[in-house]
């Protein structure tokens, strides 16, 4: 049985209580799911796991994750890098009984072709994926001046689970064949736990991400001493996870 595709379990629960689907809401049938996992499904697998709010990222040996924060110190991503490879993962509200990854895949196909790059549906570990080159441009460095684009290799993972979408870009040489550091990163990917919460959300709005708390205590030390301050009380100043 493929690795990733999930039984849509609300689905499944509403018709165990007589409770039909949103009519406007196109329902699948998708086998269980052996990960990513719903915080309600998570396994006792005895995995360390960096608990980053709405994802729970495994620890895994040889693997560095990489935040990026915005200015009011929030963070906006989470990336897992190994070796030349590197794995962003962000997870989205969904609709209760649907999934929104085919509509996901379309729209992410169309954007790499107007780009000038593409990305091609194929049969993966989780089910159907984009696979193929997107276009970005390198990172700014100071005082150099801006770098044109590049087309680089990607993957697009996409899960569908209760009430939530959690999506995959594998880049770098996982995605150029480089099949040692692409397994790592897709075990990563199949080790994440969800943890959607029952407010309600509309449908795509990113799910809420937070540091660890020793991460947030070792950025607010940082500020305080980059400040002049003391560093707030009750707080541990230890490494990042």
């Amino acid at each position: 049985m493929p690795f990733g595709r999930r039984r849509n379990r609300i689905d499944r629960s509403l018709r165990e209580r007589g409770v039909p689907p949103e009519p406007q809401q196109r329902i699948r049938d998708v086998e269980e799911t052996t990960g990513p996992w719903d915080e309600a499904d998570a396994p006792d697998d005895g995995l360390a796991r960096i608990d980053l709010g709405a994802i729970r990222l495994p620890a895994l040996p040889g693997m560095d994750l990489r935040v990026e924060l915005n200015q009011q110190q929030k963070v906006i991503a989470a990336t897992l890098r190994h070796g030349g490879s590197l794995l962003q993962v962000a997870a989205f509200a969904a609709p209760r009984a649907a999934g929104i990854w085919d509509d996901v895949r379309v729209e992410l196909a169309r954007t790499a072709s107007g780009q000038g790059a593409s990305l091609r549906e194929v049969e993966g570990p989780f089910g159907i994926e984009l696979s193929g080159t997107v276009v970005s441009a390198p990172p700014a460095r100071p005082g150099q001046p801006a770098q044109p684009p590049v087309r680089r290799p990607a993957r697009f993972l996409g899960v569908d689970g209760p009430r939530w979408f959690l999506r995959g870009l594998l880049s770098g040489s996982a995605a150029a064949g480089a099949e040692a550091e692409a397994r790592a990163l897709e075990t990563a990917f199949r080790g994440i736990v969800v943890v959607r919460g029952s407010e309600p959300m509309p449908v795509r709005e990113p799910l809420p991400l937070a540091l660890p708390p020793q991460a947030a205590a070792q950025l607010a030390a940082q500020q305080a001493a980059a400040q002049g301050q003391q560093p707030p009380t009750g707080g541990s100043a230890g490494g990042a996870a």
